[in-house]
């Protein structure tokens, strides 16, 4: 993993080892409630598969889609699986640095400065992340010895324990409910992949087409990173945001066609996320009896973030965003459920024409017209 088809940009394994030892631990518990919370996790994921399948309608009874695992994993499982991903989607665009690393005084800076610098950055950025997020289902995810994924080469959902308690813990809520809950939202991104076949590849093709029109200046990708870095570790003088207002890394777009597919992506995972809630909230009234009060405290942890420093971070590696495309999504999917059922609403999975543009999350009634007509 130290080097990604021949080029050595990013030490991938000093970044795994950085991540492990700076991330947070996770919430004490006793190794016996730590073999509940797996069992239980895994009894969760079963029984979201039904519920989802039911509630979506988005896999005709008497059809089996390609079945990819369920992890319950640590928080340094998820740096491992992640970091797997990463070196498998970030290959092009890493190569296509390497190749600009030998001339100019990026390059030469580049050569200075090292893949193992490089490595640490990454894996500081991973640390941050890794103590976040609750569940995660991989759709780039190359299978390694540990970590197990789809025989059709990508594809597993993670739900990451420490998390998930250290969140019901803070929230103060009923964990049996809590953890059906987060085990309803990702497995109906698991659903939304299994269903619909083309959706993997639709994504790694826009995906793919972004980075082979990126021609940034690999100095600008070090200084992003370094900015992150900084703010980790407390070293960027407080309220100094720099002269591009403090731009996200995803936000060095430089043509419009980069602009015009990145506009495609924000869509994408606005319908993704935005399903995945919609569907969360439908099913948790019948299966969650305490989802009243889990959405409401979830929704203001989410709204209150937390401290000057996480909401910089936030905003440095597009997680603000990310917050958008829940929000926004849901209220598209809801929206259309209401005008035109369920299966009226299914119709976007019909081909990459039927997904929403970036307009249209915005505007429902304008894809119903264009799909529906």
């Amino acid at each position: 993993m130290t080097r990604i088809g021949g080029a050595g940009m990013v030490d991938w394994n000093l970044a795994v080892a950085t991540a492990t030892r700076l991330v947070r631990p996770g919430p004490e518990v006793s190794r016996e409630e730590a073999r509940e919370v797996v069992a239980e996790l895994r009894r969760h994921a079963k029984a979201a598969e039904e519920h989802v399948r039911a509630f979506t309608r988005m896999i005709p009874e008497g059809t089996e889609p390609e079945d990819t695992p369920v992890l319950v994993v640590d928080r340094a499982g998820w740096i491992r699986a992640n970091v797997a991903g990463f070196r498998e989607l970030l290959r092009p665009l890493l190569e296509k640095m390497e190749e600009r690393r030998g001339g100019g005084t990026g390059g030469a800076v580049l050569g200075a400065v090292g893949s193992k610098v490089t490595g640490v950055e990454v894996g500081m950025l991973l640390s941050f992340l890794a103590s976040r997020v609750l569940g995660q289902y991989e759709t780039f995810a190359p299978a390694t010895r540990d970590l197990p994924a789809s025989a059709e080469g990508g594809g597993r959902l993670l739900l990451v324990a420490p998390n998930i308690v250290h969140v019901e813990r803070e929230l103060e809520v009923d964990p049996h409910d809590f953890r059906l809950w987060v085990a309803l939202h990702e497995e109906t991104h698991r659903t939304q992949f299994t269903a619909v076949p083309w959706l993997r590849d639709h994504l790694q093709g826009e995906i793919q087409s972004f980075l082979d029109e990126t021609d940034v200046d690999p100095m600008t990708v070090l200084e992003r990173l370094r900015e992150a870095a900084q703010s980790l570790s407390g070293g960027r003088p407080e309220g100094e945001d720099g002269e591009d207002g403090g731009r996200s890394l995803v936000e060095i777009v430089q043509t419009p066609a980069q602009r015009e597919i990145l506009g495609r992506l924000t869509a994408v995972m606005s319908l993704l996320e935005g399903h995945a809630d919609y569907v969360m909230d439908g099913v948790g009234p019948e299966v969650v009896s305490s989802v009243g009060e889990i959405r409401e405290k979830f929704q203001q942890r989410r709204a209150r973030g937390a401290s000057r420093l996480d909401q910089a971070l936030r905003k440095l590696l597009g997680l603000d965003a990310k917050l958008r495309q829940y929000r926004d999504g849901e209220r598209f999917v809801r929206a259309v459920v209401d005008e035109v059922g369920m299966d009226g609403f299914n119709r976007v999975w019909t081909s990459p024409n039927t997904l929403p543009t970036k307009a249209e999350i915005a505007a429902p009634e304008d894809w119903i017209a264009r799909v529906h007509r």
